[in-house]
C-alpha cells in the first residue's frame, strides 16, 4: 500500500482547493459519463442512494472541502487529499478518526481504462456513497480502529476485510448478483466482470465469512478472480462489532488459502 507511486500527488492551497487542470476536469467528466450507465445497471441500492447524495459534479473533480462538508452532515466524516498510496497504519488511523484518504491525482487518459492504483476518480466516485451511510461508515470506522490495536505484521490480513467488502465486496438483491464495493463502482471493466456479465468466463462466488476473508489473498493489479457475496447487509453490519484482531488471529493459526489467481510472475 506505500509502494511508489507512478502518479505525482496534487497539493492543495492555503484554502484546501487543489487546481486541476481543463483537460484533468475532462478526464473526470468522461469517467463519469461512461460509468454512470454501468452503475445504473450493476450497482447496489446503498450505493446508488448514497451517489445520489454526494450530487457529484460530472464536468470537473470535486474539492475534498465540498466533499467533507457534504459527508459531514450526514454521517461526520471528512475528505482528505494525500499522496496515491500511504502506509496501513496511516489509513487505518485516518478511518478510526472518520477521515477518508483520497489520492489528489486523477488518471491520464493513458490509464483512462484501467490504474492500478487509486486515484481521485476511484476514492471520490468509488468511496464517498457509501460514507453517506451510516452503516458503511460505522464499518469503515471499525477497520481502522482494529487497525490501531494491530502488530504490523497483521495489517495484510485486516486489510482483507476491507479489501473484499468496501472495495470488491458483493450482495444479492432481488435474487441478482449486484456490486457493492467501491473499487467495482469506479472500474468500468471490472463491474460487469464481477456480476457475471464479461465479455468472457465468470468469477468465483463465495458466501461472506469474515475468517474465510481474513484467509483469501489478493493482488491488486488484476480483475479479482475471487469475490464475497453478502446475502444480507447485516452481516456485514455485525462484523463492526466483533473482536476483529481475535479474527486476524484465528485466521492466522489456519493459514492462508492457496491463490485463486497466478502469481506476477505469470
Amino acid at each position: 500500500m506505500s509502494k511508489k507511486s507512478a502518479y505525482e500527488a496534487k497539493t492543495p492551497d492555503d484554502f484546501g482547493h487543489i487546481h486541476y487542470t481543463e483537460e484533468e476536469n475532462a478526464v473526470w467528466r468522461d469517467l463519469v459519463a461512461r460509468q454512470l450507465p454501468a452503475v445504473a445497471r450493476h450497482m447496489a441500492a446503498p450505493y446508488r442512494a448514497g451517489l445520489a447524495k454526494m450530487a457529484l459534479p460530472r464536468d470537473r473533480v470535486p474539492q475534498c472541502t465540498d466533499l467533507s462538508a457534504t459527508l459531514g452532515g450526514l454521517t461526520g466524516w471528512r475528505v482528505e487529499p494525500v499522496p496515491a498510496l500511504i502506509g496501513f497504519g496511516k489509513f487505518f488511523g485516518m478511518l478510526s478518526e472518520r477521515t477518508f484518504p483520497a489520492a489528489s491525482f486523477i488518471r491520464s487518459r493513458k490509464d483512462f481504462d484501467y490504474i492500478k492504483e487509486p486515484d481521485i476518480f476511484h476514492e471520490v466516485f468509488g468511496h464517498t456513497p457509501l460514507l453517506t451511510d451510516p452503516r458503511f461508515a460505522g464499518f469503515s470506522q471499525a477497520i481502522g480502529k482494529a487497525g490501531l490495536k494491530a502488530e504490523p505484521e497483521d495489517y495484510s490480513w485486516l486489510i482483507r476485510l476491507y479489501w473484499f467488502t468496501i472495495e470488491f465486496g458483493l450482495t444479492r438483491e432481488g435474487g441478482q448478483v449486484k456490486a457493492l464495493g467501491s473499487g467495482l463502482a469506479s472500474s468500468p471493466t471490472e463491474l460487469p466482470w464481477s456480476v457475471g456479465e464479461g465479455a468472457s468466463g465468470k468469477p468465483i462466488l463465495r458466501s461472506f465469512d469474515v475468517t474465510d476473508i481474513l484467509r483469501t489473498p489478493y493482488r491488486i493489479d488484476i480483475h479479482q478472480p475471487l469475490y464475497f457475496v453478502l446475502e444480507d447487509l447485516d452481516d456485514l453490519f455485525a462484523a463492526a462489532d466483533r473482536d476483529l484482531m481475535a479474527d486476524v488471529k484465528a485466521a492466522q493459526a489456519r493459514g492462508l488459502f492457496a491463490p485463486t489467481y497466478e502469481d506476477e510472475a505469470g
